[in-house]
């Protein structure tokens, strides 16, 4: 009863201790041994995920007054980031180009990385596919919807000279959209 008694004192009066510091400096409070923190952000944001109520100019959890105004952001706000967006991708049926089929040996799995770097030297825009397939190393290339968009790379390879074993063969491809 008594450890009960004790126990529920101390809770109850480290209670108003806990609810003085708020979650940001929580995050942010050095600890001996451990990495730090640092928070670069606008005051709107630490009293968001602080839970502090923005709008309403006093009465907050830490006694502060902070008003949220609606403003345009300058240049200087905006990050822009200057890689392409990511686009989604689907699999469906569709070709793809075969440049080789090996055996199951070490020797067929080099050639097979060999032809897939070939062909991305000669032409970088194509997706190279390097596989086993029992009992075959296989190196595809391309991600063609219709027969005749890989017939016509298809053409291209040949005319290299470096591709006498190319073939077109039907596969999942992966289409963007």
């Amino acid at each position: 009863m008594r450890k009960q008694l004790l126990t529920i004192l101390l809770f109850v009066g480290s209670a108003p201790m806990m609810a003085q510091t708020t979650f940001t400096e929580q995050l942010q409070k050095t600890v001996p041994g451990k990495g730090a923190v640092v928070l670069f952000q606008s005051q709107a944001i630490t009293d968001l995920v602080n839970g502090i109520d923005g709008t309403a100019a006093t009465g907050s959890k830490t006694g502060r007054e902070t008003a949220v105004t609606p403003s345009v952001p300058s240049s200087q706000d905006i990050l822009v980031d200057a890689t392409p967006t990511s686009t989604n991708k689907v699999r469906m049926n569709g070709y793809r180009i075969q440049v080789y089929s090996g055996g199951n040996s070490r020797q067929a799995k080099n050639e097979a990385t060999m032809m897939g770097n070939r062909v991305k030297s000669l032409f970088m825009d194509l997706s190279v596919y390097t596989h086993f397939s029992s009992p075959h190393w296989i190196c595809r290339v391309g991600d063609f919807r219709t027969y005749e968009e890989a017939n016509e790379v298809f053409r291209q390879l040949k005319e290299t000279g470096r591709f006498r074993e190319a073939v077109i063969v039907k596969s999942k491809v992966n289409v963007s959209y």
